[in-house]
């Protein structure tokens, strides 16, 4: 049930960005509404918790975490990359939203593969 929650919760968070993206691109006066602000940050807030709950449910810190800490490392550049990409404008906006982009595959991959270092 909370895997299920999680994965509805990453589709919605990816969603959410791709859309502030383009509306940062096109409308950019949208983003001042209160659900576009608010919405995001709800959905971000409740796919932690549900990680961080699959996390401590599966017992993965008791192994090798290395895989957890790549995640959240990864995780840390979506945020940035992703916070570039939607205040800027240009050729900048357009390279930040492909580098958060990349980590956030990255993410997915590290999470089924259990594999920091992908194909090492």
């Amino acid at each position: 049930m909370i895997k299920m929650l999680h994965m509805i919760f990453i589709l919605l968070s990816i969603s959410s960005f791709v859309g502030r993206v383009y509306l940062a691109e096109k409308q950019p006066d949208m983003l001042e509404q209160k659900w576009i602000k608010i919405g995001p940050h709800i959905i971000n807030s409740l796919l932690l918790i549900t990680g961080f709950t699959l996390m401590f449910q599966g017992s993965w810190l008791s192994g090798e975490y290395g895989w957890i800490v790549a995640k959240i490392i990864a995780l840390l550049g979506y945020i940035g990359l992703g916070l570039v990409a939607i205040k800027s404008q240009g050729d900048l906006r357009w390279k930040a939203f492909a580098g958060a982009l990349v980590c956030f595959v990255y993410i997915g991959i590290v999470a089924v593969s259990k594999n920091p270092l992908l194909f090492f």
